[in-house]
């Protein structure tokens, strides 16, 4: 028998294919076999992680290093480049696995007749023209028609949006992506593989995907504008170094050489991975799987939250709220209602609800119209003694028309709709009305006698009000976007705790809109309803334009084209595997309850990440200055690779590894390079200031260039030290680059780290490693006192906003 003569037979249990009708379908290619990537492949983790321009800068560094010999250097480089890589691909790597172990969990199955036989086999193995049989809570795995059907119903939600159920019926179209929730069917594939609809709205997805947070993009721009600081003072310098009457020797060369190198801020790139490594470890147990490095941090930028209503305000379960007896008392109400549903062979949410509050006996049934979307009514024929009559439930507009009187009703009703309810009308007939035979279009009788009004409610989720108004305090504009009706999603917002006058907008609306004429919309409404897939990428895309940082949840594959599309992109556990595979956060609890606290980590992240800019742009910025100073004057090369090294270490190096695990969530501004201008200029221009003073000064009594380097290397690791209780004020005496944050662990740590470079001056083999000499204690007290004159100047400069105070006279200067 042909798939043909299947079809236009009286369908009781077609054959299917047969075994070599499969095998040659499979040889032509004809199979539902797709790509089965439950998230990103390693092979794009690796790539991502590596193929950086940060990494490629890095890299160029290490061999410009190499060629100069130095060796030690080189591999202290491109440790960093190693250890950026490392840590990012072994971080996604851990959540890749975690979701490839969900996705393998949740992969379901398809059951295909066979030569005559039901078989159960994989997605993938799936061909052309297979029979394939749904039953409820079944996944619809490819695009088909429905070539016999009892009651068939399916959910396309993830495809569409919409929580309606469908009812399908004989030479419909069933598509991938769906499931079936009421009856049975039975389709033949019509499309399979990449050419299903589902397929077909997933393959936007598989394009790459980078979006880097405005905390890379500074960094990178940082970066960048070092490469162009340093090549120009090497250009300098080597002028210089020409112009010198003294030969300076290639070894003199090549250390300098090695130093302006080091002004390349590469510890600060490895400082973003470790920080975003700190934070996966601290989500680690909160709910949500953190599928990109950069993910915790981006939650810091949001300003702009779109959300769908099922799986964050709901928890896709409907709870009975109300009853309303109809000639009838509230107790025997609740008793029919409660059989009616426990009868009931083709359960849904409403079933489901009604009989969780109504419990119920078993009834003699002797006839059943399961629920249709286009209906939007179910009906029982109960024959016995304990109820005999025909009962129906559904939509008070659709049974209304059959009501031997529905006076009254109206008012009720529409006071539950406008508090978000769904309004249900209970009504019978006190003989049970002949029943269609399943074949035709089910009709009511009329002369139906009202019995109870039945108002359900969505079950917000326990923590959604306390999660909405902890986003709103951050700052954070709330947006719904649903498949579902907007006033009905309105009046649930009003009750998870939105405000009163919110305002909802359809989708039909938004269709007749240009971008100019969306743009005000987008930004005033609150609520969008019956949008369209493309629709939600439109108003992501909006809301950017804008200038907003959004961030997009989804479950569906509805919604892979506004995930994509979002600055953060966030997924359930339960959704579709393609949105988990895009996402960069997976709530593993279906719950965004888990977002407040990644928003928090985000904002520790960018506060911690504020004060190690500002240590690092600092000290590159002053030698940058020292360098290009001391070439001017025309004496010897400043520094030492050696004593950069010690610099580095003890006024960088260490004290952002604390300052990262130290620091507090809080406020940031977006731009962090510029915000910090204030606290980086002042700071780097006035130790290069005094630096130089004395590293001439030494040079013009007449003292050996060790002795006036060790000189510098002291007075600016005096400074570099003072410089980390200032990006941290422990009390007020060392506020004015920044507020205060009354924690004292930054000005232990600087206090100890000048004991740490105490004893390397202290012992001989550290202290002629590092290549320094002991002064006498006159130079160590005048040094000091130095240090702390140049601290209580910085500060007085920070107060007086002197930067500010420039800033602005040169802005009239320019105008005039």
């Amino acid at each position: 028998m042909t798939v043909t003569q299947q079809r236009a037979t009286p369908i009781g249990r077609p054959l299917g294919l047969s075994e070599a009708e499969v095998a040659k379908r499979r040889a032509q290619g004809l199979t539902n076999a797709v790509p089965f990537e439950t998230s990103r492949t390693y092979k794009r983790i690796i790539f991502e992680n590596t193929f950086t321009f940060i990494n490629t800068a890095l890299f160029a560094i290490c061999i410009a290093l190499a060629a100069l010999g130095l060796y030690g250097d080189a591999v202290v480089t491109v440790s960093l480049v190693i250890g950026n890589v490392v840590v990012g691909i072994v971080q996604e790597t851990r959540a890749k696995r975690k979701l490839d172990s969900i996705a393998l969990l949740m992969r379901p199955t398809a059951t295909v007749i066979r030569e005559g036989e039901e078989r159960t086999v994989d997605p993938n193995d799936i061909v052309l023209d297979d029979i394939l049989v749904v039953r409820p809570g079944d996944q619809i795995l490819v695009d088909g028609e429905v070539l016999d059907e009892s009651g068939l119903s399916v959910d396309e939600s993830l495809l569409t949006g919409e929580s309606d159920l469908i009812r399908k019926r004989v030479g419909d179209t069933v598509h991938s992506g769906s499931f079936c929730m009421t009856g049975s069917g039975i389709f033949i594939a019509r499309k399979v593989g990449t050419e299903s609809m589902a397929q077909q709205i997933t393959a936007e997805a598989r394009a790459f995907r980078d979006v880097r947070t405005p905390l890379q993009r500074e960094i990178r721009l940082v970066l960048q504008v070092m490469l162009v600081l340093v090549a120009a003072l090497s250009i300098q310098v080597g002028i210089a170094f020409y112009q010198s009457p003294d030969d300076p020797g290639l070894r003199e060369i090549t250390q300098a050489a090695a130093v302006l190198v080091s002004l390349v801020p590469q510890g600060l790139v490895f400082m973003v991975t470790v920080t975003y490594a700190m934070a996966a470890v601290r989500m680690a147990g909160s709910g949500a799987l953190i599928q990109r490095m950069n993910a915790v941090e981006s939650t810091s930028n949001i300003d702009v939250l779109c959300l769908d209503k099922t799986g964050t305000l709901t928890t896709n379960t409907l709870v009975l709220d109300s009853l309303e007896p109809i000639g009838v008392d509230e107790e025997h109400l609740r008793t029919l209602l409660g059989d009616y549903a426990a009868a009931t062979t083709a359960g849904n949410r409403t079933i489901t609800a009604i009989a969780a509050a109504c419990p119920g006996r078993e009834r003699k049934v002797v006839g059943e119209i399961p629920f249709s979307s286009s209906r939007k009514w179910s009906a029982l024929a109960f024959d016995d003694t304990e109820g005999r009559g025909f009962y129906v439930l559904g939509a008070p507009e659709m049974i209304q028309p059959a009501l031997r009187s529905a006076d009254g009703l109206q008012p009720r009703v529409d006071a539950w709709t406008e508090r978000g309810l769904r309004v249900l009308l209970f009504a019978y007939r006190p003989n049970p009305a002949p029943l269609p035979d399943g074949k035709e279009e089910p009709s009511l009788p009329q002369g139906l006698i009202p019995m109870g009004l039945v108002a359900l409610r969505d079950e917000l989720r326990p923590e959604a009000q306390e999660t909405i108004e902890r986003f709103r305090q951050a700052g954070i504009t709330l947006k719904i976007i649903s498949g579902d009706n907007p006033d009905t999603v309105a009046a649930l917002a009003r009750q998870a705790g939105f405000p009163a006058g919110i305002r909802a907008v359809s989708g039909t609306v938004l269709g007749d809109l240009d971008e100019q004429a969306l743009i005000p919309v987008v930004e005033e409404a609150t609520v969008f309803g019956r949008i369209t897939p493309r629709q939600k990428e439109r108003l992501v895309s909006a809301l950017r334009a804008q200038g907003h940082y959004v961030a997009m949840t989804g479950d569906g594959v509805n919604d892979v084209l506004a995930l994509k599309r979002a600055d953060l992109a966030i997924a359930m556990r339960s959704g579709s595997q393609v949105t988990r595979s895009v996402a960069d956060i997976v709530l593993l609890n279906d719950s965004f309850a888990a977002l407040p606290k990644a928003f928090l980590e985000g904002q520790r992240i960018r506060r911690g990440m504020r004060d190690i800019i500002r240590l690092f742009l600092v000290r590159t910025l002053y030698v940058a200055l020292i360098i290009f100073g001391t070439s001017v004057a025309g004496a010897a090369f400043p520094i030492t690779p050696k004593h950069n090294s010690i610099l580095a270490l003890l006024t960088v190096g260490i004290p952002v590894f604390a300052l990262a695990a130290w620091a507090r969530p809080g406020n940031t501004p977006r731009r962090l390079v510029r915000s910090g201008s204030h606290f980086v200029f002042p700071a780097a221009v006035s130790i290069a200031w005094v630096a130089f003073v004395v590293y001439m000064f030494y040079l013009s009594r007449g003292a050996e260039v060790i002795t006036a380097r060790s000189a510098l290397t002291t007075i600016t690791i005096l400074c570099g030290l003072i410089l980390i209780p200032f990006a941290q004020p422990p009390n007020d005496a060392f506020t004015g680059g920044t507020s205060l944050n009354g924690d004292w662990r930054p000005a232990i740590l600087a206090a100890a780290l000048l004991g740490v470079y105490a004893g390397v001056l202290a012992w001989p083999v550290a202290r002629e490693f590092y290549g320094l000499e002991v002064l006498g204690f006159l130079d160590y007290v005048i040094l000091a006192h130095i240090a702390i004159a140049w601290a209580v100047i910085l500060r007085f400069a920070w107060r007086l906003h002197v930067l500010d105070r420039l800033r602005a006279a040169w802005r009239r200067v320019r105008g005039r």
